[in-house]
């Protein structure tokens, strides 16, 4: 959504066309303008589709949209600018939860594997990826050797940071939030079931309320009001929600990207303990907006600190306000960003003579892609 607004501070025409059904959580996206446009897998109506549009850009909503429709872009308009939004590294994620599954440590996580090899080449096919983490950015400069000249570091972005939330005093009780289709998030809330009896023990009026959509049935069961571990569902608005509580919990094993849930907590005053997996890119140089952790004794007891003192606790409030202005302030990439994409745009041929192996890998990509695709469509007549 803030991609699509800045698309639309220069008065770009947005289609956004998907393969997903709509439901009653799908943001209304033609109140704001936007063209909505349903399209097949492995169907040539999207050629006669892409053909009649003819967009100078367009952008590709993580590497499997990439895969699936960047061949047919590149053949129908080979002059649009491709750009690759990675969201956060696929390959990175998975290479880490397959460690801490074989129990691991994320160290040795194997990083060269088949999704990478499919991830890395649709980085080489755009014009430019999105990159959402400078932990990421350095890992595809420095470990895969990709030009700086196709990726281009994105963060969140936020435009009005307000530090009038309620106080240490008006909030209680933990919060833990997450989509629950997001094996992290699932992950995270089974930690969080061991670690919670011991903060229990300690503060005996003190809950913790889960929130995340689609929980599956093995975090559904683990509700249980007694214990003050209590599934709430979905959170229809994270901003109401997460102003009542006092701290957020989240001990994240594994993952990639940055994590929306401590830009949020950040934004609205509220105080997160994690893991060096889940501040990852978050902070730079500055202080979390909370705390860091590096074991499970340390992560009961910082929460038990941030929850009991008032001191502590506003000093993380504060330098979550902190991490915000120097790090996430929209005014400090949004132009630069417009400008860069303008500069493409005008000297995309020199740009891609610059990235021939992207080129190379285009070709065998439309050649494999193009039958495989065809093949299917043609089964599925």
């Amino acid at each position: 959504m803030q991609l699509v607004e800045l698309f639309q501070e220069e008065n770009c025409q947005i289609t956004f066309a998907s393969t997903a059904a709509f439901s009653e959580k799908t943001e209304n996206l033609q109140a704001q303008n936007i063209s909505v446009k349903s399209i097949l897998l492995n169907d040539a109506s999207f050629d006669d589709f892409i053909k009649e549009l003819n967009p100078e850009i367009v952008i590709f909503d993580r590497y499997i949209t990439e895969e699936q429709f960047g061949w047919r872009v590149s053949e129908n308009c080979p002059h649009a600018l491709k750009i690759l939004d990675t969201e956060d590294l696929h390959f990175l994620r998975k290479a880490r939860e397959e460690a801490i599954k074989n129990g691991k440590p994320i160290s040795e996580a194997n990083l060269f594997s088949e999704i990478a090899k499919r991830e890395l080449a649709c980085i080489l096919r755009c014009d430019l990826s999105l990159i959402i983490s400078e932990y990421e950015m350095e890992l595809l400069q420095n470990t895969f050797k990709i030009s700086s000249e196709l990726l281009y570091y994105l963060p969140f972005l936020v435009e009005k940071i307000s530090k009038k939330t309620p106080s240490f005093e008006e909030r209680q009780n933990f919060l833990a939030i997450g989509n629950l289709l997001h094996a992290p998030n699932v992950d995270s809330v089974l930690q969080l079931k061991a670690l919670w009896p011991e903060i229990k023990k300690q503060l005996p009026e003190a809950e913790l309320h889960i929130y995340g959509a689609y929980a599956p049935q093995q975090i559904l069961q683990l509700n249980n009001k007694k214990e003050g571990f209590i599934l709430k569902g979905w959170a229809e608005h994270v901003e109401a929600v997460m102003k009542n509580y006092r701290v957020q919990l989240a001990p994240l094993r594994f993952g990639a990207g940055l994590k929306g849930k401590f830009l949020d907590a950040m934004h609205f005053g509220l105080p997160s303990v994690t893991t060096k997996i889940g501040a990852e890119g978050m902070c730079g140089n500055l202080p979390f907006g909370g705390a860091v952790t590096t074991s499970k004794e340390e992560f009961i007891e910082t929460s038990l600190k941030l929850y009991s003192e008032e001191d502590t606790w506003n000093i993380a409030q504060q330098n979550g306000f902190k991490i915000l202005e120097k790090r996430f302030q929209k005014k400090l990439f949004s132009e630069a960003f417009k400008k860069h994409i303008s500069t493409l745009l005008a000297n995309l041929e020199k740009h891609r003579q610059g990235n021939f192996i992207g080129q190379i890998l285009q070709y065998h990509t439309l050649q494999s892609t193009k039958y495989l695709s065809k093949w299917i469509a043609e089964k599925n007549k």
